[in-house]
Parts: structure tokens; sequence; C-alpha cells
């Protein structure tokens, strides 16, 4: 499962224009608590606004039928089952009403621009300066898009917490089967725990649309992004909204294998890519989607990983020398510096240590001071990330050899590894969040297209308890920062997309990790944000003229 996240990269977005926040500066990620309620108030990221005046003892219980919170009111709030069927006709009028952006062929490419040579095959082409992606049909192609469109970020778990919600459904009625087992929590309240969970948006889904509702939904999601000015579905959406090939969309693969032991990360350890292992992982992942995806025009491309901790440009190269005897990752780099070195007084005198023999050196657990050691610890670095980057790519290729390699979602990273993706990804992928990409380079000398994996915006004005990572002041403000930043991409000579996360709102009292953020285009509901919604057809709408300088 997926469950992306950025956590603690608000230091880097919290130099905003004024013309998106306001004169105030940056608003709060979420609500002021009174100390002895927030021990009450776990496995969730942010708080409920406590209405002045309420005992917060009268807080409980605090989430309505839909999964809203029930002691606020805000504008498009759910207030009752005939509100659902209300919208589903009124966003059908509002569909009907909208035209997709002029001048797209059916991938959503631009049928207006040059025609180049039609390969079948999405690829990537550097034009006057600017990369572009190229679609099947040899039209130039941007990709704006949205991650997770699909039906289960709604799910929360209710394991201890069943008197949060007010009215659960009887597990024998029709929405009886939204109940569910959830393990995965890598932190928070329910790490390492088996909970029970509820999936308030499907619940919700089939209110709205009946019997049929997951047809209709994902039928319905396709003419969503047309209409919203956007042509590709992003990481982690369902297959079942896939299969229906009418939006251009990216497959997603996770390495596995055994850890680097002396690595650490927000999301765990990372793999030993010398280990054997790894590339069966990786291969193996790879070789489940070949069916799906090999011969399949509306494929895009393929990420391999998210997000995962490269750290500064010596982190992975000194978790090696850290990690136990019998690391393969640590034994490629002995057998480096024995090559090199010759001697283990050679390589003492270097790196200024006193290791009484290879073997020594092997049992040891500690780096040592760094500074003598730098270069050498370098280049094990660049050999790694290399290793890495060519295992993932050669597995693509082999089941997919038409397929772009997207590369691993960048969050946390250093020059080092950007570098020795260049050499084997067709196209870099980064999860940034901030306010905009004005500032975005690569290292000096690599020039490749880019793609953003992940980015959002969030308020508190939604009955959300939880901005997401890059808060705003309210609807409006999302709606502006959006076009901001999707207009500094589009503008950006090396990067050939954007990927919202995600395609709805997180849950009002958090998934497995906690994470309740306002960032969805559509509420648990299923209602679009119409200021969000607006700013995404604009974009959608001028992005190629924009991009071509017309």
């Amino acid at each position: 499962m997926h469950f992306p996240s950025r956590f603690g990269l608000l230091a880097l977005v919290l130099a905003p224009a004024v013309s998106i926040l306001g004169a105030e500066g940056p608003p709060p990620s979420t609500h002021p608590v009174p100390p002895p309620l927030r021990s009450k108030l776990f496995g969730m990221r942010g708080f409920p606004p406590i209405p002045a005046g309420m005992d917060p003892q009268r807080l409980f219980p605090m989430i309505d039928q839909f999964g809203q919170y029930r002691h606020k009111d805000w504008p498009g709030k759910t207030q009752q089952a005939a509100d659902l069927a209300i919208r589903r006709v009124t966003e059908r009028t509002e569909l009907a009403s909208q035209r997709p952006p002029f001048g797209w062929d059916q991938y959503g490419g631009w049928k207006a621009g040059p025609q180049l040579a039609a390969t079948g095959r999405f690829r990537s082409e550097k034009r006057d300066d600017r990369w572009w992606l190229v679609d099947p049909e040899g039209r130039l192609f941007w990709s704006h898009g949205i991650d997770c469109v699909g039906t289960s970020q709604g799910i929360t778990p209710i394991t201890d917490r069943q008197h949060w919600f007010a009215s659960l459904p009887d597990r024998n009625s029709p929405l009886g089967r939204f109940y569910g087992e959830g393990t995965w929590a890598p932190h928070n309240y329910y790490e390492n725990k088996r909970y029970e969970t509820y999936n308030f948006q499907a619940a919700n889904l089939l209110t709205k649309y009946g019997p049929g509702w997951e047809a209709e939904f994902a039928a319905l999601a396709h003419r969503r992004l047309r209409s919203w000015g956007m042509n590709t579905l992003g990481n982690w959406s369902e297959p079942a909204i896939i299969a229906l090939r009418k939006t251009p969309y990216v497959a997603t693969i996770h390495s596995g294998g055994r850890p680097l032991g002396g690595s650490q990360g927000y999301w765990g350890k990372f793999p030993d890519v010398f280990d054997p292992s790894f590339a069966e992982s990786v291969r193996t992942a790879s070789a489940r989607q070949q069916d799906r995806t090999a011969d399949d025009p509306w494929c895009l491309g393929c990420f391999v990983d998210n997000e995962l901790s490269w750290g500064d440009e010596l982190s992975l190269a000194v978790a090696a020398l850290v990690s136990p005897p019998d690391q393969p990752a640590k034994r490629v780099l002995l057998d480096d510096l024995k090559a090199k070195y010759a001697s283990i007084e050679r390589l003492n005198q270097a790196w200024g240590t006193n290791h009484r023999s290879w073997d020594a050196l092997l049992e040891s657990r500690t780096a040592g001071e760094l500074k003598k050691s730098h270069d050498d610890l370098a280049a094990f670095a660049t050999k790694f990330a290399e290793q890495y980057f060519r295992t993932c790519r050669d597995a693509v290729k082999q089941s997919a050899p038409h397929a772009l390699y997207l590369g691993c979602r960048f969050a946390w990273t250093n020059d080092r590894a950007i570098r020795a993706a260049a050499g084997f990804c067709d196209v870099l992928s980064f999860n940034r969040y901030q306010r905009d990409l004005k500032e975005f380079r690569l290292p000096a000398g690599v020039d490749r297209p880019v793609i953003i994996g992940e980015f959002h915006f969030g308020a508190l004005d939604r009955g959300m308890f939880h901005t997401g990572l890059v808060p705003v002041a309210d609807q409006q403000a999302r709606a502006a920062a959006y076009k901001n930043y999707v207009g500094s991409a589009v503008g950006h000579p090396q990067i050939v997309g954007t990927h919202w996360f995600q395609f709805s709102d997180q849950a009002t009292t958090g998934r497995g990790d906690g994470e309740n953020y306002q960032i969805g285009f559509l509420d648990v509901c299923d209602t679009p944000y119409a200021n969000t919604v607006a700013a995404s057809r604009e974009v959608g709408e001028s992005m190629y003229c924009q991009r071509a300088g017309r």
C-alpha cells in the first residue's frame, strides 16, 4: 500500500508570497486545543476546532455518519443523505456544461501543437530548450495529474476510538461492508498494532450512487479529470479506474529485500542494493505489472519506490560502514577499500584510524571521523546509488521495454544521488512541498526532464483538523496557490508535469499513520472543492500555450 507523506518538510515551505497567504504570514496547520484534551485525541495529526463556550467533555462523539466533524458547519457540508443525491445531479449538470480543454487529443496531448513522430508509446523529447513528454499520437504532452484516484482515502482506524463516532452502521447493514482491518502504521498510536477500520468515503459513495457505485465512480473519475483540465492518473490510482483506459496513468512498484542495517529513515531502512534479494524484489514486482503495462499505450511510465531516505551525500556509505559484518553492501565497500589500499595499514594512515585488520574493520560498527574518509565514502555512495538505479531501470525495461522509467520520487536527497539517477532514469521525479518551483534546480550539468510526483495545499475552513504540509488561509487561497505552483512548473524548462496529492481528502480522524489533511479535490462525501477545481481548469486550458510561449 502506498501512504506517501512528507511530515517534517514544513520548515522548507513557510516562506510564502503575500498574495497567497495574506499579510499575516502563514496560517496555522491545525486548531488549538486545551491541553487536557490532547491525550484523548490520539491517532491523528491535527486537532478539531472546539466551539467557543463548549464543555470539552461534550466533544465526543465528534464525527457524524458521513465521517465529518459534528461541531462545526461550513459551506458544502453534507447535512443529510438527500444532499448526496442532489449533488450527484448537480455535478452531472455542471460537468455537461463544461467543455474539456480546447485542442487536446484523446490522451490529453496538445493536438493544436506540432505533429511529431507517432510511436504508439509515451516518450520524452527536448524542443526549443524545453523538455516535453510526447504522447503515443506524436503530440506534445505535459502531465497535469492527481494521485490516489480511488475509494480508499476515507479509511480510518476506529479501534479504541469507537466513542468518537456518532453513528457507525450496523455490521449487517449494506454499509457494514466497509468495516475492515489494518496493520499499516509506521508511526503514531497504531504502530505495531492490528486495528479495525471504517471507510467513510466508500460508504458515502454507496449512499450517493447506489449499488453500482464502484463502476459509476470509476467512469466519473475520468470525466472529472478531463473536465478539470487534467490528463494523468497519478501514483496509487486504483486499477479498476486505470483499466477503463480513458486517461493516461503511471504505474508504481516498490522494492524490497534485505535492508541496509545501518540506515535509517522515516519510512524505514534503505534496501541493501548489493544483496541479491533487492534485485529479485524489483524484478518480481515489475513482472507483476507486465501484463497490465508492457504494451499499454496509456501507461505513461513507471515509478519505483517513493521517498526513500537518501540523506546527505555520505549517509548510505556511512550506513554500510556501520552495518553488521555480513551486510553485502559493507563487504562490497571493504572490497573496494582493499583494492585501493592493499593493506589495512595504508587505510589506517589515510583515514586516521587504527583498525588491527580488515576483519576488525568488517566487525566494526562505528564510522569514525569522516573528514579523512570522505572521498572513499563518497565514491562508494555513488556506486551504491548507481547500483540502485541500474537495477531498477533494468527491471522496468525487462518487463516493459517501452515504458518510461520515472525514478524514485525523491523527497530527501542529495546531488550525488540525483546525478546517479540522471544516468539511468528517463525522467527524474521529486515530491516537492513548496509554494512554487521557481527556484528548483538540478545539479550543475544535469539536464533531464523532471516530474513532480506530489504537492498540495490545505486550509482549516472546511471542517478538517489539519491543512497538510503547506497551509493556506482558505479555499480561495488554496486555488491561488495551486495556479501559482503549477504555473511555475509549466514555465520551468525541465519540468514535464505535476501530480497533486491527492484526489480526495484524507479521513477526518486520520489514516493508519495519523495523516488527516484537507488536501483533496473532493471531500469525504465526494463533493468537489469548487475553487480548486476552477483553478485546475484554468491551468489545463492555458498550459500548452504557456509552455510553448504563445
